[in-house]
């Protein structure tokens, strides 16, 4: 873990930055799959779970993290394929609690959609196989199809949503401390095998969720796996600073990203926490290659691979999304692009008419594919149009390009750390691990070796003390639970 002293208007940083990786067996890139090699297919996600996770171990990263969306629906094949079909994250962390040894391993669960007790069942027995590596994201995302999948006809404001997932997570630290760390005591002399003081009722009520306690299964070895809350709304970031262990955001700019460290933090210091006890998290998807030049290349035949309009009213055969078209580019760039095919460069004349967005636009393309109005390698319309299409956090270039990024977040005080989308699985995330991992150890920000045995331990996190033990809420919590 890292912390960060101020002097004057320079931050000062120390430690080293923590690193996971979000799974999309799929790809983060739409159409990342079709790139050679890349897996493809949902019905192998096994062998390429276990190879992603001993890859990732074996670099040392910090956690496997498993996002989860409650629905599907076939438009999802050209924009996010990895929502078709994915293994349950639970199930997913569970089985590879069994083939890894020492990283973290993150599910995300819904608190619209899910019931405490058994989460809190469910992660604390993973947390107990794991040797305290699990973790749980809590989702209070909702929408129409998820909620039509649970039997459900409305999906309740947000407000009430960012309520009912505080309760949640109340339960479940309520629930993982029903049993004091020493509540079996197994004396066979005596035949006494728990001592029952050190066993806990909870009788929790909340205006959204109940449950009595105590959890039938004992206090797992970090006392609370890992809570983490993802977005970047106020409300969110509100909940997560209040009850939750990581952040995982996305600013959009890296002025953007000091502004939500800043203030997040403070949120969580006003809430009487301390604010190195509590990670901001940033996505990045790096496209990474052993010079700059190669990973422009790679970037580049993954813009080939996104399925879009060639030329104005001219029918590829894939239903394409809205974004994805001639005409939407126009109006971006604000000039006609009557007759105008995809992969034609564009014109210096041409680009001088481009609305601020498409100047924009211009300028993304040129950071991301190294491409220059009127240059050797132009700037086509194709490039502009998924620029604007995929809307991912894309960062291009070497092993030493990506360290640096990644160095300057950090040592700005942007982020704690990032989590890696990969375009593709079977090429790109290894090349991660072996080009941009070794150069952050290197430069110091990164830990060489696992600092110990649990994912707490590994960033910097103390276990927390029992929230249920008489004279508890004297220790650092935000947490108002309600009893009986």
């Amino acid at each position: 873990m890292s912390q960060s002293d101020s002097r004057g208007d320079a931050p000062v940083r120390r430690g080293t930055m923590i690193v996971g990786a979000t799974v999309r067996t799929l790809g983060a890139w739409p159409s990342g799959w079709r790139y050679p090699g890349a897996h493809r297919h949902p019905s192998d996600d096994p062998r390429a779970l276990r190879s992603l996770a001993l890859t990732a171990e074996a670099a040392g990263l910090h956690f496997l993290y498993f996002g989860d969306w409650l629905a599907t629906g076939p438009e999802f094949e050209q924009t996010d394929p990895y929502l078709l079909a994915r293994i349950e994250p639970l199930a997913a962390i569970s089985f590879l609690s069994a083939v890894t040894d020492r990283i973290g391993l993150i599910a995300t669960v819904s608190s619209a959609h899910s019931e405490p007790y058994s989460t809190a069942r469910a992660s604390a027995s993973i947390d107990l196989l794991s040797n305290g590596r699990a973790g749980l994201s809590i989702s209070s995302g909702a929408e129409p199809r998820s909620a039509a999948n649970f039997g459900r006809t409305s999906v309740h404001p947000d407000e009430d949503r960012i309520e009912a997932a505080g309760e949640f997570i109340e339960i479940l630290c309520g629930l993982w401390d029903s049993w004091e760390d020493d509540a079996f005591v197994a004396d066979a002399a005596t035949g006494h095998l728990i001592d029952q003081e050190g066993v806990h009722q909870l009788g929790y009520v909340g205006r959204h969720f109940s449950s009595a306690g105590p959890l039938n299964v004992v206090r797992p070895p970090q006392g609370h796996p890992i809570v983490s809350v993802v977005g970047s709304a106020p409300s969110a970031r509100a909940l997560a600073a209040r009850q939750a262990d990581i952040s995982f955001l996305a600013p959009m700019s890296l002025a953007e990203a000091v502004d939500f460290y800043r203030a997040t933090k403070e949120q969580a210091r006003d809430l009487g926490r301390d604010p190195a006890h509590f990670l901001l998290v940033t996505p990045i998807l790096p496209i990474v290659a052993e010079t700059r030049e190669k990973a422009w290349r790679i970037y580049d035949d993954l813009v080939d691979l996104v399925p879009v309009e060639t030329a104005a009213g001219v029918d590829n055969g894939v239903t394409l999304p809205a974004n994805r078209t001639i005409r939407r580019l126009a109006g971006l760039l604000g000039v006609s692009l009557n007759g105008v095919i995809i992969d034609e460069a564009v014109p210096p004349k041409i680009a001088a008419r481009f609305s601020p967005l498409g100047t924009e636009l211009v300028a993304l393309v040129t950071s991301r594919s190294g491409r220059t109005v009127g240059g050797y390698r132009p700037v086509t319309y194709r490039h502009l149009l998924v620029a604007h299409a995929v809307a991912a956090p894309v960062l291009v270039g070497s092993g030493v390009d990506v360290a640096d990024y990644m160095e300057s977040w950090f040592l700005a005080s942007a982020t704690d750390g990032f989590t890696i989308l990969s375009a593709y699985l079977g090429g790109q995330f290894e090349s991660f691990t072996a080009l941009v991992v070794p150069e952050l150890k290197r430069r110091g920000v990164f830990p060489e070796n696992y600092a110990g045995a649990t994912l707490r331990e590994n960033l910097g996190l103390p276990r927390p003390a029992n929230t249920l033990t008489p004279g508890a809420f004297g220790i650092e919590s935000s947490r108002s639970l309600r009893y009986r």
